[in-house]
């Protein structure tokens, strides 16, 4: 797909005969790589991913959501009753017993709050107001879908040691499942200190 609206780019070629010449799995590889090399990278957008990213925060959804050449559907807090809410424990608030205490106290308490507003009449409603007492570290569900292209560029902030701790483990988990499928379009993605300065 990539190598067709590439070819497209440089050839006099109709669109039903750009996949001839195709054929060879070794000469696709290289013309993709050229593009890579040369920085055309407009016909990687063709060639989309998608993902479903569960277990991460309210916290990284807002984060996630700042890329927006993507397509979020998100599970929802108005509709979906957060009973006993699962959380996210950030690594350095684990690792000292008294902040760990105080989180876990907090997130107890924003579970009660949540229950007395939502045992309201009616229930929808209910919910839909309630959930303002409910804190970032609450988790949530999205499938995510991202074109090749602006997973790059994804990788690019992300996968960053500069970048929010779990954001970043989430965009490499994303970019090794993508290498796994397509290590010639990726095989410079992350940070970019990788590639250069």
């Amino acid at each position: 797909l990539v190598a067709c609206a590439a070819k497209l780019c440089y050839s006099a070629s109709d669109i039903e005969s750009l996949h001839e010449g195709l054929d060879d799995p070794q000469k696709v590889l290289r013309f993709v790589g050229m593009l890579a090399e040369m920085g055309h990278e407009s016909p990687i957008e063709h060639m989309s991913f998608t993902f479903g990213i569960e277990g991460v925060s309210r916290s990284l959804l807002a984060q996630i959501t700042r890329h927006r050449m993507a397509s979020f559907s998100v599970q929802s807090q108005r509709y979906v009753k957060e009973n006993g809410f699962e959380f996210v424990l950030p690594p350095e608030i684990a690792a000292v017993p008294e902040a760990k205490e105080e989180f876990l106290r907090a997130m107890e308490e924003d579970q009660e709050h949540y229950e007395r507003l939502t045992a309201r009449k009616a229930e929808k409603k209910a919910i839909e107001d309630a959930r303002f007492v409910l804190p970032n570290a609450c988790t949530t569900k999205m499938i995510c879908t991202m074109n090749a292209r602006s997973l790059l560029n994804f990788f690019s902030h992300r996968c960053c040691n500069r970048a929010q701790w779990e954001i970043r483990e989430l965009a490499t988990q994303m970019l090794q499942e993508v290498k796994a499928v397509a290590p010639h379009l990726f095989e410079k993605a992350g940070p970019p200190c990788l590639r250069g300065a």
